[in-house]
């Protein structure tokens, strides 16, 4: 029997993170009576320093509470243990006994997980719990937290379609997604007609050129008479190079632990700003980065993304018990249905968009990509078209 379970959340909080933990900790009650389920703060920090919350201790009233809350309630990091660090951080989860550590993240959290999984030689189960807003972990469907960040996209582009179709132009609604398109490609989720924005969509898996951007851009407004544009933070040139990179230099761009470069900023904004001045003059434009607001706002917070965060955390401790895994969450047809997989299957890879989710013009959602968004993100509100 387990009698000390350690949880902790890694990278970006979001709407339901805070489902899994608490869900990992009432199934360990559940199973486990009388053991200790403690709460690292700051993620492989808290571990490392022996900095807990006793979330055994918590009333359940209390604890659904915090789960009904976005954000990561522990606290996050984006901390990456090399050797030296994951020597303490075995040292952290020796000291208060642990027989199982539970870690909620996305791509490097489930990587750390198996670094620690390859230095501890099986003394204990280690459990990555799923999340991410980015949707981009390998043997997913999808992922908790993305379809309350999917819904936040789809209700912003279908508000700003209205607003422009009123005072036509030029709008650029700049989404979350390092490597994977699926949270900027939700902003078609619910779209009216043929008519409606985003009429064009930028993904990381398609090479982006500011020319060709110009031209689409010209040929939509030819069209529609106004142009609603989803790009992701994380386009990339033709050469593989971030658009942010790219621009700034490799020189000066700043980037996390984990080497990634940061995407969010005020660089991309003024890059197209500045390619839609030069390129449309005269045009009426704007540019606005979503940043941080779709992946916690509690505005949007799915009631079936609550469920299955809070699922995928009790599915952690089971996991717990059969030695360690990543929980997936995965479609079978009819249903979404949870599963055990290794860790090595998800740690530090990338699930990009599938390629046939994209029309020919790769600009746009196929009817698959458009079948996906919709089984995730169903119609929400009924919309009167206006006249314009």
């Amino acid at each position: 029997m387990a009698e000390t379970i350690v949880i902790a959340q890694g990278g970006g909080p979001t709407a339901v993170i805070n489902q899994t933990m608490v869900g990992a900790t009432l199934e360990a009650r559940r199973r486990h009576p009388g053991a200790r389920v403690l709460g690292a703060r700051h993620g492989v920090r808290g571990v490392r320093d022996g900095d807990y919350v006793v979330l055994s201790d918590l009333p359940e009233e209390q604890l659904r509470l915090i789960a009904g809350t976005p954000s990561a309630a522990l606290g996050s990091t984006r901390d990456k243990p090399d050797a030296a660090y994951c020597d303490k951080v075995l040292e952290g989860l020796k000291k208060v006994s642990a027989d199982a550590f539970i870690y909620i993240g996305g791509n490097d959290t489930s990587g750390t997980q198996q670094i620690l999984t390859d230095a501890s030689g099986g003394s204990m189960a280690f459990v990555h719990a799923p999340k991410t807003i980015d949707n981009d972990l390998m043997e997913n469907d999808h992922t908790p937290g993305f379809i309350s960040a999917a819904e936040f996209v789809a209700g912003a582009f279908l508000s700003v379609d209205l607003d422009f179709r009123a005072l036509p132009g030029v709008y650029v609604g700049i989404v979350m997604g390092r490597h994977a398109g699926f949270l900027t490609a939700a902003s078609a989720a619910w779209r009216l007609d043929g008519d409606s924005g985003p009429h064009l969509i930028y993904v990381p898996e398609r090479a982006f050129s500011v020319e060709r951007f110009l031209d689409d851009v010209k040929r939509t407004l030819s069209r529609h008479k106004r142009c609603i544009v989803a790009v992701s933070e994380g386009v990339q040139t033709g050469d593989g190079t971030s658009l942010v990179e790219s621009i700034v230099g490799p020189d000066r761009v700043e980037r996390d632990a984990h080497g990634n470069v940061k995407l969010s900023g005020s660089d991309l904004n003024r890059a197209f700003e500045t390619a839609l001045s030069e390129g449309l003059p005269g045009q009426r434009a704007r540019v606005d980065a979503l940043g941080y607001m779709p992946r916690g706002s509690i505005a949007a917070i799915s009631k079936v993304d609550q469920q299955e965060a809070f699922d995928a955390g009790a599915r952690a401790v089971e996991a717990a018990t059969h030695g360690g895994g990543s929980v997936a969450l995965q479609f079978d047809g009819e249903k979404t249905v949870m599963k055990i997989v290794p860790l090595s299957a998800v740690a530090a890879k990338t699930r990009h968009m599938p390629e046939d989710y994209l029309d020919a013009s790769g600009t746009g959602l196929s009817d698959k990509g458009m079948a996906y968004m919709k089984r995730l993100v169903p119609k929400k509100y009924d919309v009167g078209m206006p006249f314009v």
